[in-house]
């Protein structure tokens, strides 16, 4: 029987402040098919060729890695700054209230690296635009990004259009 994951997400009212409704993937994360099947679809969303998954933090590692996992290849994290170990490479970004900053190290992906960018929640596209910008300067090519939920009410499509990725999202919220 299908898993209909829309019914494994929870709306949270006014978190984590008051008037935004934020999508909880606890539930999912919780049930074995549900996981699964939203791995798989992810997964089945790949192009052909992928070198390597990127999985932003902190969520786009619980989705990102057992995708990795299913595609037979690698996985690299990328993450708040001072949280790798080695040598990395950073970029800052805009978010609506400042600015983040993410890192990646600097031997995770390889000039010519195919690599696909997974997330649990598109929402205005900031972490994508900023994780596509760190893969690229490494050398490698996002050859598409795959997330479970793409909230469409932000149009984060809109400000990743300029990148020219393939966006794949299972669930579209509007």
């Amino acid at each position: 029987m299908p898993v209909d994951l829309g019914s494994l997400l929870l709306d949270v009212h006014d978190f984590p402040q008051p008037g935004v409704v934020f999508k909880d993937v606890s539930p999912l994360l919780a049930s074995p098919a549900g996981m699964r099947a939203a791995v798989d679809a992810l997964a089945a969303t790949a192009p052909t060729g992928v070198d390597l998954v990127v999985g932003m933090e902190a969520r786009g590692f619980l989705f990102g890695m057992p995708v990795a996992m299913a595609l037979g290849v690698g996985f690299a994290p990328v993450r708040k700054p001072s949280k790798l170990p080695r040598e990395t490479v950073s970029v800052t970004y805009d978010l609506e209230y400042g600015t983040e900053t993410l890192a990646l190290h600097a031997d995770a992906v390889g000039p010519g690296d195919r690599v696909l960018v997974v997330d649990d929640v598109l929402a205005t596209g900031g972490t994508v635009a900023a994780t596509v910008a760190l893969v690229e300067r490494l050398g490698g090519t996002v050859v598409g990004v795959s997330v479970l939920l793409e909230l469409a009410f932000l149009a984060p499509r809109e400000r990743l259009a300029h990148l020219a990725v393939p966006v794949h999202a299972l669930l579209v919220t509007s």
